[in-house]
């Protein structure tokens, strides 16, 4: 099964922008909040990582999240943990932000680019907290209903 455009916004992130300080390492460090406006009704939850596109090390993750109940907004400031019971115990896996949103940080006076990926999945993973991306993908593979991204720089 091939997946379906999501559309979303991250809201005050213009795809191709600049990402606002609060949701960098330099800032308040929190979560975007997210509205979704074309999700399949198949959709059973949600996942979202954070890639820099510019680390040495190819496609570094900051964030990896799934099991987000599907549904059209995903409110700002997730809080840290394995599990987030405000978000129908969702869980956070193994990124640079270990088990919570860990926003750009880039080396100072260096431009980085960042990808916020948004999955819509038929259903829940069974999937352990120590997880990281890979795995994620690995198990979500054929879940993939719909997937959308967001790009964004940070000096």
């Amino acid at each position: 099964m091939e997946a379906q455009t999501l559309d979303f916004d991250c809201v005050g992130i213009d795809d191709g922008g600049v990402i606002p300080i609060g949701h960098t390492g330099r800032g308040q460090d929190m979560s975007p909040e997210f509205l979704i406006w074309n999700l399949s009704p198949q959709a059973k939850t949600l996942a979202i990582t954070l890639e820099d596109l510019n680390h040495p090390i190819r496609d570094f993750t900051h964030w990896v999240i799934w099991n987000i109940p599907a549904g059209e907004r995903i409110k700002a400031g997730i809080p840290a943990g394995k599990s987030v019971p405000s978000l129908g115990n969702a869980k956070q896996g193994v990124a640079y932000g270990r088990h919570r949103y860990a926003g750009p940080k880039p080396p100072r006076r260096k431009t980085h680019w960042y990808r916020f990926t948004v999955y819509a999945l038929d259903c829940r993973l069974e999937l352990s907290p120590r997880a990281r991306k890979k795995a994620f993908l690995r198990a979500a593979e054929d879940h993939i209903l719909q997937v959308g991204c967001i790009e964004g720089a940070f000096e």
